[in-house]
């Protein structure tokens, strides 16, 4: 009789662990009590050491499998199992208080039972490790996104997720980070970093790890202003023994979720943050963007754009138009710069339309061989006509530094349509990192060993500015437009002292001096008076379609009375 109850019990017991995957649950200690009680244990713990060196440090996990009010501590049943892993498991087996001591037959039975909760306990730690591998990073301590993918829709199901803010933030600069203080310590930082966000969430918010220097949040959305705060920046010491530290901020993109914008997909929240961030990360003064219906549109409107990209370039929907530039010695074009314009659909497209969406991917480069092809074209066709010609600028963008072949790619081109070097100016703006500063000293040593003239745009916005024309041999400084006088009402004399020295510095670096944005008669008359620069601007022309430039190219000197 006492046989059967055992059986029935033993595999009502292995039935009901089957199901379960947690040795941490509360269902195991209702299914444990059964057999314990049968068997009068009081209490049953098991320990987990992850090494033998834990072992003999103590350093374990312990989880409490059953437990009575009444157990006699001093004589505890012990056994030990090691997994293939070199885990090592310990069970501690108390009887409860008073009672006779284990026969054989129910010690052997209690071994049995350890033995089922091995192979459960070990299949709990394999769950568990699968699920760490899953959904957890290591480095940082917190969940991947794929967890929070996960999250999100389990709380879409409960319809729980209207309230929360879900957030892609990453580190600004993290890179230059690793570089000042070594990658060791960069990791210190992170990971300090992230934990001092941490501390804001409660159980029910959550923040993972995207990859690299990009994390996600969700958060409650009372708790944003705060974020923002630590977005905004905060000293992280990275060094206890110096109390070194240095400054960390993050770029991050805030979707706060309510009933307007229903959400029935995690992958519509996380499509959401990534249209902020993007948004924040091409803004100049902000680093924080949020998601709104007028940014879906804007999302919307650079998905079209991209989708008729190709289609429009092979049409040749995409136009050089020429904005002259001229000496300020005696009013006569020198040369002029190639700008884009977009003719679809009988309407010309702004190129703040287009050309902040090329540029997001490699598409910009396609468009820019493309203008510098037309380019050539034209002056091939000039040249053919007896035609007056001047060297024209063509505007590079810098995703073409990643390019090794970059030189090769200009130069067969120009070649292609057998135009003299001489003719043709490859225009290229600041750099903003190390990386890229590299690669553009050696493009343009490349181009000047070929006879095709460089200039450097937008001089004087870019924090590089003088390192830029030190070591990189430039033919053109072009000013940037910041250092010319708006109007007399806000004459700055500082601006005038700057734009003289400049220009003095460029001429006895042998650099060409063209000061770009020139619109009123006070800039020219100020300009005049360097002597020897060229200036460009819609105080002579705006950029003319190419039959209109040829007109002014035809006539061209503008005039200008004293």
């Amino acid at each position: 009789m006492i046989d059967n109850i055992y059986l029935k019990e033993i595999d009502d017991f292995l039935r009901k662990m089957e199901g379960l995957l947690d040795s941490t649950s509360p269902e195991v200690q209702d299914v444990c009590r059964g057999m314990c009680t049968m068997l009068r244990i009081g209490h049953l713990d098991v320990r987990f050491y992850d090494t033998f060196d834990d072992e003999n440090e103590e350093n374990c996990q312990t989880t409490i499998l059953y437990t009575s009010d009444n157990y006699d501590r001093e004589h505890p049943l012990l056994r030990r199992r090691v997994t293939g892993m070199a885990n090592v498991v310990k069970y501690r087996i108390y009887p409860v208080l008073g009672a006779a001591e284990w026969s054989k037959l129910e010690i052997d039975r209690i071994d049995v039972l350890v033995s089922t909760l091995f192979v459960f306990n070990g299949r709990s730690n394999l769950m568990k490790r699968i699920h760490m591998l899953t959904y957890y990073d290591e480095d940082m301590g917190i969940h991947n996104v794929k967890y929070y993918l996960r999250y999100i829709g389990e709380l879409i199901t409960k319809g729980q997720l209207t309230g929360y803010a879900a957030v892609y933030f990453n580190l600004r600069r993290f890179s230059a980070v690793n570089m000042q203080i070594g990658r060791k310590y960069g990791t210190i930082v992170m990971r300090r970093y992230i934990n001092s966000i941490k501390k804001m969430l409660n159980s029910e918010e959550l923040i993972c790890r995207i990859g690299g220097d990009n994390f996600a949040l969700l958060i409650n959305k009372e708790k944003v202003d705060k974020l923002i705060e630590a977005m905004e920046g905060m000293a992280i010491i990275y060094d206890d023994n110096t109390g070194d530290r240095v400054f960390v901020s993050a770029t991050a993109g805030i979707y706060v979720i309510d009933d307007t914008i229903p959400v029935n997909d995690p992958t519509v929240v996380m499509d959401r943050i990534s249209m902020a961030i993007t948004r924040a990360k091409n803004r100049t003064k902000h680093d924080i963007a949020f998601f709104s219906e007028d940014l879906m549109k804007m999302h919307k409107h650079d998905l079209e754009i991209s989708s008729v990209f190709s289609d429009a370039l092979a049409n040749e929907e995409f136009l050089v138009y020429y904005q002259p530039k001229v000496s300020m010695d005696d009013m006569c074009i020198v040369g002029a710069e190639a700008l884009c314009r977009w003719r679809h659909k009988g309407e010309l497209v702004s190129p703040a339309q287009f050309i902040p969406v090329l540029e997001k991917d490699m598409s910009i480069c396609r468009l820019d061989f493309y203008m510098l092809d037309h380019v050539c074209r034209d002056i091939r066709r000039w040249l053919d006509e007896g035609r007056r010609v001047v060297k024209v600028s063509v505007n590079l963008s810098r995703r073409h530094l990643s390019d090794m072949d970059l030189l090769k790619h200009i130069v067969s081109i120009v070649d292609k349509n057998n135009v003299p070097h001489k003719y043709i100016e490859i225009e290229l703006t600041e750099t903003t990192t190390d990386v890229e500063f590299k690669d553009l000293k050696r493009v343009i040593n490349g181009l000047q060993e070929t006879g095709i003239s460089t200039s450097v745009d937008d001089f004087g916005v870019g924090y590089s500015s003088l390192t830029l024309i030190k070591d990189i041999p430039w033919d053109v400084l072009k000013v940037d437009k910041s250092f010319l006088p708006e109007d007399e009402e806000n004459y700055d004399k500082k601006k005038d002292i700057m734009l003289k020295h400049v220009v003095a510095m460029a001429k006895e670096m042998g650099l060409e001096c063209v000061a770009e944005g020139v619109e009123t008669r006070k800039q020219v008359e100020l300009l005049k008076e360097q002597k020897s620069i060229i200036a460009q601007g819609y105080y002579f022309d705006r950029p003319l379609p190419v039959i209109d430039f040829e007109a002014r190219l035809d006539n061209y000197k503008y005039t200008y009375d004293e």
